[in-house]
């Protein structure tokens, strides 16, 4: 799971669990989302990068660079 991308279907911000879609096992599946960096918001529509995975459906995520 780390580093795969994933878009934003959820706000991501502080104090909030956000949503995101990540292409995997040939479909795309949905994931609780948190920030990688405690006051980082990150809106609906961004793609996203995972850096660390809380299994079964956590994640922690950054914005992935363009």
């Amino acid at each position: 799971m780390i580093g795969k991308q994933g878009r934003v279907t959820g706000k991501i911000g502080p104090g909030l669990v956000g949503e995101v879609m990540v292409p995997i096992r040939g479909g795309v599946e949905a994931f609780y989302a948190h920030p990688n960096l405690p006051d980082e918001e990150i809106p609906v529509g961004s793609l996203v990068v995972i850096v660390e995975y809380s299994p079964p459906r956590t994640v922690y995520v950054t914005r992935a660079i363009a």
